[in-house]
């Protein structure tokens, strides 16, 4: 018997069982479509992880600065300490200090009440260089960003976020417009391009002043120099780890610490934080995904025990035929072609119920889900397998069944 006989002899006896057919299918079918969502909802949320952290920035470091110490002993938390300054964000600017940093921001932030006519929000009010924009990697929607000058000269300029702008002027052009920080008019120059959220913040929500400006105008206090931030943008991506060290090492010098335990800063890597937020969600994807393939196991113990079945009912066929002279290899390629058959329709019917799970669930989850190519294309390869494996116990049985026996049997 040929290939194509035996293929169209296997279709023919799952057609003639099509509900049992159709159950087992079921079984293989769920497996793979659980496989398929799951590791989708993995990558969705490594790959929604990895946007929220390259929002902040590209090749980005952030120095923070450590804890202060009050007159009553009374400690504050990181970021509280005024050891950070202009100056230090100004000799990290220098290539003979740091040669692989690219860009230097330093930045103050608090909270303020804006007012546009009779229109009032209260949002971040940020106060930092025109290096900000690339360092953070943002753009504009309209108008221009802070330059040298408005620095220099502590202007009354402000860059508004989009959702401060929509807040403040509804669908109106902002630009050219005036609002009011504090009691001073502030122009509105330029509206940055949406970045969505962060994990701490609507990074659309925001007006972005010159850093002068926020420390004589708006924010005021005895140590003007101070910053609460610095951020540096390495040249590359592989010149990050000497960006991180050029720093540390410039500022520990700076600080007379003579070892990183010593230093009253901090230097974050968003590598860092992306690695240990994708090493998270890859364990979880992994441990969901072998959940799933439980289900995988089940409908290959269906698929043998219906080959099983299948092998029993016909009994008398499998010993005609070996009268007639088909051996042992033909009637245990039948067998397999048909757990096959039934493996290759779970896996397709699974990786269809998948895709389509992908594309509609978001819609109700609010969390990306990743179709990922590569996993449906082993989920049907695992189908065939799931089928072969598990149908050549059957198989192997109906080809060791003796003619005589075969064709007494009833």
């Amino acid at each position: 018997m040929s290939f194509y006989e035996t293929l169209r002899t296997g279709w023919d006896a799952i057609r003639s069982h099509r509900l049992r057919s159709g159950l087992t299918t079921l079984g293989i079918l769920i497996g793979i479509a659980a496989v398929v969502l799951t590791v989708g909802l993995g990558e969705g949320a490594q790959h929604k992880v990895s946007a929220q952290i390259s929002a902040l920035g590209s090749n980005l470091l952030l120095i923070s600065p450590g804890s202060s110490t009050d007159s009553g002993g009374v400690r504050g938390g990181l970021g509280s300490s005024s050891t950070l300054t202009v100056q230090y964000a100004d000799a990290l600017a220098s290539r003979f200090n740091a040669p692989d940093v690219a860009a230097v921001a330093p930045a103050s932030q608090r909270s303020e009440s804006l007012t546009a006519g009779a229109t009032n929000w209260t949002t971040t009010v940020v106060g930092t260089t025109a290096a900000w924009l690339s360092v953070r990697a943002r753009t504009l929607s309209e108008g221009r960003f802070l330059s040298a000058a408005d620095n220099a000269s502590a202007a009354a300029v402000v860059v508004l976020g989009p959702t401060t702008a929509t807040e403040l002027f509804g669908f109106g052009d902002p630009v050219g417009q005036s609002v009011v920080i504090g009691t001073t008019p502030y122009t509105v120059i330029g509206v940055l391009k949406s970045a969505g959220s962060s994990s701490t913040s609507d990074l659309d929500d925001q007006a972005i002043v010159p850093l002068s400006t926020a420390t004589t105008r708006i924010f005021g206090g005895s140590s003007r120099n101070a910053v609460q931030s610095i951020y540096l943008q390495a040249r590359t991506p592989g010149t990050l780890s000497a960006a991180y060290q050029e720093a540390s090492n410039d500022l520990l010098n700076r600080h007379h610490a003579s070892t990183p335990a010593g230093a009253d800063f901090t230097i974050t890597a968003q590598q860092s934080l992306l690695e240990t937020a994708t090493s998270v969600s890859r364990t979880l994807t992994v441990l969901l995904a072998g959940i799933a393939a439980l289900s995988l196991l089940v409908g290959g113990i269906g698929v043998m025990n219906i080959m099983l079945v299948s092998v029993t009912e016909r009994t008398r066929e499998i010993g005609l035929r070996k009268a007639l002279g088909a051996r042992p290899a033909v009637i245990r390629r039948q067998f397999l072609i048909e757990a096959s058959l039934l493996g290759v329709a779970g896996g397709l019917l699974g990786a269809g119920l998948g895709i389509l799970g992908a594309l509609v669930l978001p819609h109700f989850l609010n969390d990306p889900i990743a179709i990922s190519p590569t996993a449906i294309a082993l989920a049907i390869v695992v189908a065939v397998a799931i089928g072969v494996v598990f149908g050549t116990y059957p198989a192997s049985r109906a080809a060791r069944l003796a003619p005589i026996d075969a064709l007494r049997s009833e």
